[in-house]
């Protein structure tokens, strides 16, 4: 298993396992010398920083589609769907520039202004509090047969996993491998290094092919 399949499964496992042996039915722990593995390099660490460097004058809402500044100072944009449009105003609320992303406390003594907000003094959302939030809000999704009493035993999911589950999500959807590394929209959001990259999402479940294949059927067409 990968490092985020064990750190995922072990904690869950090791609940099952006490619950066992309170009730009798075993008496070792079968989990005894398994640790926690060291998580993959996250290369997705690039790829927020931009997203969270955006400033709310960055948006253009009525576009879907937003400016980042890419590595080496490149201008490209970054597109979202309907679903991100309806949150959006919650974010923003009635400001008009600055940070997009905020965090709820005033800024420490010598942060750029870039990333402060004068009205509120508050601080621009750094990765590692991104990360940090994403993880906490995520326990009981990546542990779903434990219990909340538990939430601060367990692990949450990485920023990594979030885009990971967009591609598989796309794949899913039908959208072929080739198409994920051609269609300017997906490069903007999630700018994969290669096909060789995007192998590990294009493998979509047993239903999502049927569907696929359904929806193309030239008999289905004629019939609507």
């Amino acid at each position: 298993m990968d490092a985020d399949t064990v750190n995922r499964e072990l904690p869950i496992a090791r609940k099952a396992i006490g619950w066992w042996q309170r009730q009798g039915w075993i008496e070792g722990d079968p989990t005894i010398g398994i640790e926690r593995r060291p998580a993959p390099p996250d290369r997705t660490k690039a790829r927020a920083d931009e997203v969270l460097c955006l400033n709310v004058e960055d948006l253009y809402p009525q576009d879907k589609r937003g400016k980042i500044t890419a590595r080496g100072g490149a201008g490209e944009w970054i597109h979202w769907q309907s679903g991100t449009t309806q949150l959006l105003p919650r974010l923003i609320g009635r400001r008009t520039r600055g940070p997009l992303f905020l965090t709820d406390r005033k800024a420490p003594a010598g942060t750029p202004t870039l990333d402060v907000r004068p009205e509120t003094g508050r601080a621009r959302l750094s990765y590692r509090r991104t990360e940090e939030t994403f993880e906490e809000n995520t326990r009981l999704l990546a542990d779903p047969l434990a219990s909340p009493e538990d939430i601060e035993d367990l692990g949450g999911w990485m920023l990594h996993r979030l885009r990971h589950s967009a591609l598989t999500h796309d794949a899913e959807g039908g959208t072929s491998t080739p198409m994920l590394l051609a269609i300017p929209m997906l490069l903007a959001r999630s700018r994969p290094a290669s096909v060789r990259s995007l192998e590990r999402y294009a493998r979509p479940g047993v239903d999502a092919v049927a569907r696929h294949v359904a929806e193309r059927d030239p008999a289905t067409r004629r019939r609507r």
